[in-house]
């Protein structure tokens, strides 16, 4: 899952995204609004985590813009502010949902969590494929009932890969959804992924390598 922050409190921002990375997701960080847009407006996220008090451009503007152009991403906006009448305004300028400052981290990954499952196609909490289960919510995997261990990042591509149930997808929408704006895109970061979850989800084999394409689950 693809996350922006866009937050100036410097290190309440790389606070939040060293702990949403921790947690598998990939996240950008801005840290005025203009950035901020200017990100959101080239990349695909799947969350944005606008906070509203923003220097250059405020957070209320963010917001609004995104909507008129109508993008994707769902937006938690943070305020420090509880007012009725401030959050019934943000709602209104398209934010989906509000967290007031301060805030518990496991709320926020929460939030977050809803929010990206909001538009879903309703399916069971665990993403199946033959004898392997993906519990999303507590970021485990197993396999005929044994449990993997594996990396956020070997997770986040192995539930990728199953959610998309049977369709390739590309080594470049893998690097989009699972890695932040720091990744390499000509590195074999994809590849060596792709090899140790190979490794260790064992025979029969499950990832199938589409050539020229990208990979797909099968079973």
């Amino acid at each position: 899952m693809r996350l922006l922050i866009v937050e100036d409190e410097t290190a309440l921002a790389e606070s939040l995204a060293k702990g949403l990375r921790r947690r598998g997701f990939a996240v950008d960080v801005a840290h005025d609004g203009q950035s901020g847009l200017d990100r959101a407006l080239v990349t695909d996220y799947d969350v944005i985590v606008l906070d509203r008090d923003l220097p250059r451009v405020h957070g209320d503007e963010v917001c609004r813009r995104l909507n008129a152009e109508g993008r994707r991403a769902r937006i938690l906006m943070l305020t420090a502010a509880a007012s009725l009448d401030e959050l019934v305004h943000g709602l209104a300028l398209g934010a989906d949902d509000y967290l007031i400052k301060p805030f518990r981290f496991a709320e926020l990954v929460a939030r977050v969590g809803a929010l990206a499952r909001r538009d879903a196609t309703p399916v069971s909490a665990i993403l199946r494929a033959g004898d392997l289960e993906i519990d999303p919510d507590r970021q485990v995997a197993r396999r005929a009932g044994v449990g993997l261990r594996l990396t956020a990042r070997e997770l986040a591509v192995l539930e990728i890969l199953v959610s998309a149930a049977g369709r390739v997808v590309s080594a470049e929408e893998l690097i989009e959804r699972a890695w932040d704006e720091l990744a390499d895109p000509f590195t074999t970061s994809v590849r060596v992924i792709v090899s140790r979850l190979r490794t260790k989800l064992g025979q029969p084999a499950l990832i199938e390598t589409v050539i020229g394409r990208g990979y797909r689950v099968t079973g």
